[in-house]
């Protein structure tokens, strides 16, 4: 039999709106599999927290059009990993915050994409429509951001935490969770069988 996938969900946040979307994301994940959650300050060096995960889904707020400069670096910390090839075959995703509604998060999720690729990991988009992009449509939909590489949320600037994102960039965030969680389980299946 199969063992559990092991997801282990990466992210920064400035101000607390990420968490919140990183803790979704990782409800979602714990729904499939095996799911653990770190802040990119918490983990050591050599990332050591991390090296059994069979996926890593990579959060981070989009400032600037990028990535934050805490999560850049963490991933400048993982060239180690890189020239070993450490988190080659595992699978991976990604997802953003910013207090506008494009706010250049498709720059973010571009950047994490690439970040996974050079690690030779297996990229993970999100499999919903675009929620809110026509009449019947509304700001309650799953996807309202309307991405596709991974999930994405929109936190005002004005408010905290504890008001936004909206519950729908939430929702989002769980089911991506639950779908990467779902590939790693599948992926790791595959695995095993082709093993015996």
């Amino acid at each position: 039999m199969t063992r559990n996938a092991k997801v282990a969900i990466v992210y920064h946040s400035g101000y607390g709106h990420t968490k919140v979307q990183a803790e979704a994301v990782l409800r979602g994940a714990q729904s499939a599999a095996q799911a653990e959650i770190y802040e990119v300050g918490s983990l050591s060096e050599d990332l050591s927290e991390i090296a059994d995960a069979d996926a890593i889904i990579f959060g981070t707020p989009t400032y600037m059009g990028n990535v934050s400069g805490p999560f850049k670096t963490f991933m400048d910390k993982s060239s180690g990993i890189w020239a070993q090839q450490g988190w080659n075959n595992k699978i991976a995703g990604g997802f953003t915050n910013s207090s506008s509604p494009m706010g250049d998060k498709g720059n973010t999720l571009l950047a994490l994409a690439t970040f996974g690729a050079q690690h030779g990991m297996l990229w993970v988009g999100l499999d919903l429509p675009p929620g809110n992009n026509s009449s019947t449509g509304s700001e309650d939909s799953l996807n309202r951001m309307g991405a596709s590489l991974g999930a994405m949320a929109q936190s005002l600037a004005d408010k905290g935490p504890d008001v936004t994102p909206p519950d729908a960039d939430q929702r989002t965030a769980e089911y991506y969770g639950a779908r990467v969680a779902k590939v790693a389980q599948r992926w790791l299946a595959a695995g095993a069988e082709k093993a015996q």
